[in-house]
């Protein structure tokens, strides 16, 4: 992590968007990690949290819809090979997939905030076939929520940005329940303007 720290903090916005990329795109590095830090450095550098967000937000589906067209291409057998060559994955895709078998194409909205499937849920729903467009337009809601409240963190505290992960890890059996409140707010009342919206035609 300390070359991705010094690389982002010396690149500035462009090495931002590449290690994002790469974090959704399930390289192994820490969102928890990432995400504040470029908003501190960001703060530091005098970026703009409103140009930053948007810079984010764009990494992020671009490294998770390369994840979502591997699992596409691939389906099941690329996910047997990753739990068979690493073992300990296979917990975080069973859950992945028992997930989407709940919730559907919500579950990769708030999977986003989910650490145990965050990773592995593009995966899951390139390979269980869901149409791309609506996997992208859920994708974007929780990568926007997520990325707000890091970035948004880290952004504020600046130089204290690592005190982030404490917190997190402090308060986050609050933070996801209220944003997946958010979500499912934000969702209900998309549901209710379109039903609105047939019953006037």
């Amino acid at each position: 992590m300390d070359f991705v720290v010094r690389f982002i903090y010396k690149n500035g916005l462009f090495a931002m968007f590449i290690i994002i990329l790469l974090e959704y795109g399930c390289f192994p590095i820490s969102s928890e990690i990432v995400l504040p830090f470029s908003g501190a450095v960001a703060s530091l550098q005098n970026i703009s949290f409103f140009l930053m967000l948007p810079v984010s937000v764009c990494a992020g589906i671009i490294g998770t819809s390369f994840c979502y067209f591997v699992g596409r291409i691939g389906g099941h057998r690329i996910l047997e090979k990753i739990t068979t060559k690493f073992p300990k994955t296979k917990k975080s895709i069973d859950a992945s997939y028992q997930r989407f078998d709940r919730y559907g194409s919500y579950v990769v909205c708030f999977g986003r905030m989910v650490p145990i499937i965050r990773t592995y849920i593009a995966f899951v729903a390139g390979a269980v076939k869901q149409p791309y467009p609506v996997f992208a337009l859920f994708s974007i809601i929780g990568i926007t929520l997520w990325n707000t409240l890091l970035i948004g963190i880290g952004y504020i505290l600046r130089g204290n940005w690592s005190n982030t992960v404490t917190y997190y890890t402090k308060y986050k059996d609050i933070l996801i329940p209220v944003l997946l409140l958010v979500i499912l707010f934000l969702v209900a009342r998309k549901i209710r303007k379109n039903k609105r919206t047939e019953e006037a035609k």
